[in-house]
Parts: C-alpha cells; structure tokens; sequence
C-alpha cells in the first residue's frame, strides 16, 4: 500500500524541483494537512450517517478512531518521504515493512479498546444479546481480544515476508491435541456460557436436579455450580452435568411463590364438607408462612383403597420452607381431625379363615411285633 502511494506521489513532486530533501518535506507537511482533514470530515461523515440511520453507537467509539486514521495517514507520508531519501531496494523494504508494522500495531490497539467499549455496551443492553452479560463480558473481552493478537501477528510476520503456513499448520496440531487433553474443562466452560446466557437458574434459586439434589444456588461459575442442600453441605456441580441435567426450578415462574402441597387421608365415614373446613382453617390460620394470595385450596382427590384422599394446597414464600410448612400443617391436622373426631385410617387388612384344619382323634397306634 506504501509503495503504490509513493509511487502516484512521486510524478507531482518534480513540479517543486530536483532537491530531494525539498520533496520530502513537502511530502510530510501535506500527509500532515491532509491527515487532519481526512479526520475532521471522516468523524464528521459517521456521525451524521449513525444519527440518519439510528444506530445507538457510543460517542466514545468514534473518539476512538481519530488516533488511527490521523496516524495511518501521517505513516503513509512519511514512507513516501523515506522512499524519496532511500531510493535502494533493501532500504525501501526495510522502511516500508516498518512502517506498515506500525501501522498495524495503531490499528491493533484501537481494536483492542473498541472490542472493550462495544461489548461493555452490548452487555448493558441484554435485549440485543443475551449470550453477553455482566457475568460473560471478560470471557468474550478475552477471546476477542486473543484473535485480534492473533491476526495482528499474522499480519506483521506477512509483512516483512514470513511464511506462516508452517506456523497456523504447527497451532492446529497443538490445538487438536490440547482440545482432546482439555475436553472435559472445555465442555465445563461452554456450557458456563450457555447457562449464563440462557439463565436456567440465578443465584437465590431453589432447585432440584434429575439426580434428586435438591438445593439453593449459591455460586454460578464458567466451569462449576454450587448449591447449599438442607442439609448445609455444599455440592459442587461441573457445568457440563447441569447443561445436559434436567432441571427444575422451583424459584422460577411468574413470581417467587411455591406450591406445597399436604396429603391427608380420611375415613369413609367423615363427612367431606367438614373435612375441607378443617383444612382450610388451618391453612389461613398459619400466617407465617402460608401467603394469603394465591389462597389455600382443598382438593379431594380420588377414592382410596381404604380412605378418601384429600390435598390440601397452600404456597409458601420460598421453596426452602417447604419442608418446615408439612411439618407445621400436618401437626396441626392431626391435632384438630383428633378434637373432631375426624378418623384418619391407617392401612389394614382383613384375614378370613375358610376352614379351620381338622384334628386327627386318633393318634396312629406303634405296630405290635
């Protein structure tokens, strides 16, 4: 790019004389102009563009392209300066490869901070995209980041005539092999990303694995999950194993609140209207725990083989006092269904006897000899 410029340049410059030193200047006092006009009007051309087509672009991205354009345009002159003081083939080579690393470390860096303002503000918009978030933000800073490292030194090496096939040919094996030695941490990381972007569960739910673990999400990381069980012990759970889980989120839903639901049985003598009566007074009566909205409900369910089975429906703030509300609930029951002489039956069976075995009379008498 640096030679074609000298080389358009060059013919205009004989208009000013023979004295390369006087061509060389000029040359850099023009690169200098029209680097700050080609800024000004490029800045200026953006933002009535972004502001015509409503693209919500952060100011600061823009700002951040005056340095690059500015310098890129300054390096362009000064190459066609050095060429016109080194007119010797090494020289050039040397001066131009130089400059255009140069250049390409200026745009490098201005990647470098335009991948940090854009994705900081993608993150705060988790409308746009939902893989990138607060918690996944430095995961795609940092692999972002590594392939613009990556192809800025591809560039340079191409630059000064470095074949890199050997090299991308030795990173592919390294990689292969390193991908088969760190498969089960690669597949802990992504599925991280996948369950922070799709967001399963947070931090604060109560939740219950295929496995039967059941528990509070206290930590969610790229290569584990964490959950306090009931009986406080903390169960460390690689992220592969949740993504490929079934998993039920009892903090989930519409809003906050958990359905428990309290079994009872009853004799087939009770009276079912006195029955739903009792349950419900005890529900609305236990204010600690039991919420008024949505309200307790009674359901009688089926016949049962020796009871008519009802539930008794109520729902609690957090699926952790589950257990805690059966508890309360069924003491209770049993205490009224006791006062009401309200039979709760238990399981049993009835043995009949058909006949009862006869009895020999006769004993069989020993043989005389």
């Amino acid at each position: 790019m640096f030679e074609q410029l000298h080389q358009t340049v060059t013919p205009f410059l004989t208009f000013f004389g023979d004295n390369l030193y006087t061509q060389a200047a000029l040359v850099i006092v023009l690169s200098f102009l029209v680097a700050s006009i080609f800024k000004y009007v490029l800045i200026v051309g953006l933002k009535a563009l972004i502001s015509r087509i409503h693209v919500d672009l952060d100011g600061s991205f823009l700002h951040l392209l005056h340095t690059p354009i500015y310098y890129s345009l300054l390096l362009m002159g000064f190459s066609s300066a050095a060429s016109i003081l080194a007119p010797s083939d090494l020289y050039s080579h040397i001066i131009f490869s130089s400059l255009q690393s140069i250049s390409i470390l200026i745009w490098t860096a201005f990647f470098l901070r335009a991948n940090h303002v854009l994705l900081r503000q993608i993150a705060l918009n988790p409308n746009r995209f939902h893989a990138v978030n607060n918690k996944t933000l430095p995961l795609f800073l940092n692999l972002v980041n590594i392939i613009i490292l990556v192809l800025a030194v591809y560039f340079v090496f191409s630059v000064w005539g470095v074949d890199m096939t050997a090299w991308l040919a030795s990173a592919g094996i390294v990689g292969i092999a390193v991908g088969f030695a760190a498969k089960d941490t690669l597949a802990n990381l992504f599925s991280g990303v996948f369950i922070m972007a799709d967001a399963p569960y947070k931090i604060g739910d109560y939740i219950v694995l295929d496995s039967g673990e059941r528990g509070e999400v206290t930590h969610i990381g790229m290569r584990s999950t964490r959950m306090l069980t009931r009986e406080d012990v903390e169960v460390t759970i690689p992220n592969s194993v949740m993504g490929n889980s079934k998993i039920i989120n009892e903090s989930g839903g519409p809003h906050e609140k958990s359905r428990c639901r309290v079994p009872i049985g009853v004799s087939y003598n009770a009276d079912i209207d006195e029955v739903r009566e009792v349950l419900m007074q005890i529900a609305l009566g236990e204010k600690e725990y039991v919420c008024d909205d949505p309200e307790p409900r009674v359901r009688f369910r089926r016949y049962g083989a020796s009871a008519l089975e009802f539930e008794l429906l109520v729902w609690i703030t957090k699926p952790a006092l589950r257990g805690r509300v059966i508890d309360i609930l069924n003491s209770e029951i049993f205490k009224q269904f006791k006062q009401r002489n309200i039979e709760i039956p238990y399981s049993k069976h009835d043995l009949y006897i058909k006949e009862m075995p006869t009895r020999c009379s006769e004993e069989p008498k020993d043989d005389v000899e």
